[in-house]
């Protein structure tokens, strides 16, 4: 990591793009980087830790910290609630440490309205089939929610020019090279800007 001023860098991508494995490779590799863990109502999984990948809460409590203004962006995806405590990120950029959110379209949008000077990232599939066999992979999910799961996917993969800097997340340890050089200043390859990037995308959604 650069020597930087503390920053907040939004990470969103559509359901089976990667972007969980992406997040705790970058964090693995980079001490100052610290992971923002949301809140949500959804039910934790076998695999995952409360505290660690979620604050899982209830609904009524996720409302009470919504009214309270202390949720930084919320959203409902599939009928639960997500949400960034804001406290703990105000926190983590008055100590000097960079900050890494791992949020949805929604959110990255209500970030960029609270937060003028976040970085944010994208992650898109190397192509549909692509983010459908990784959905299938994780067999976690019904025939029905993987249906479901790459409808909403295919709408939030339209929202990629909102951000800053695209990756395309085909080889794993390739993709985190590109973060990095992103959270280091050397990101212009990865400009959602730049017009070969952008022929790129256009191919992929098409």
């Amino acid at each position: 990591m650069s020597s930087s001023p503390a920053t907040l860098y939004v990470i969103a991508a559509p359901s089976g793009a990667g972007k969980t494995t992406l997040v705790r490779s970058l964090l693995d590799r980079n001490p100052r980087l610290k992971f923002s863990v949301s809140y949500t109502t959804r039910e934790k999984r076998e695999t995952e830790v409360d505290g660690r990948d979620y604050f899982f809460v209830d609904e009524e409590h996720f409302l009470q910290l919504k009214e309270a203004g202390e949720l930084l962006e919320s959203a409902n995806v599939f009928g639960n609630y997500y949400g960034t405590g804001r406290t703990r990120v105000e926190q983590q950029l008055e100590k000097g440490n960079h900050v890494i959110l791992e949020i949805d379209w929604q959110g990255a949008r209500q970030v960029r309205e609270s937060v003028p000077g976040c970085v944010t990232i994208f992650i898109l599939p190397p192509a549909r089939q692509e983010l459908e066999r990784r959905l299938r992979d994780r067999r976690t999910d019904s025939d029905e929610v993987i249906a479901r799961r790459l409808q909403e996917a295919h709408g939030d993969m339209s929202h990629w020019d909102e951000f800053e800097f695209v990756i395309i997340n085909d080889e794993l340890d390739a993709a985190v090279g590109e973060l990095e050089a992103i959270l280091h200043g050397d990101g212009a390859a990865n400009r959602s800007s730049r017009p070969e990037l952008r022929q790129k995308l256009e191919e992929i959604l098409a």
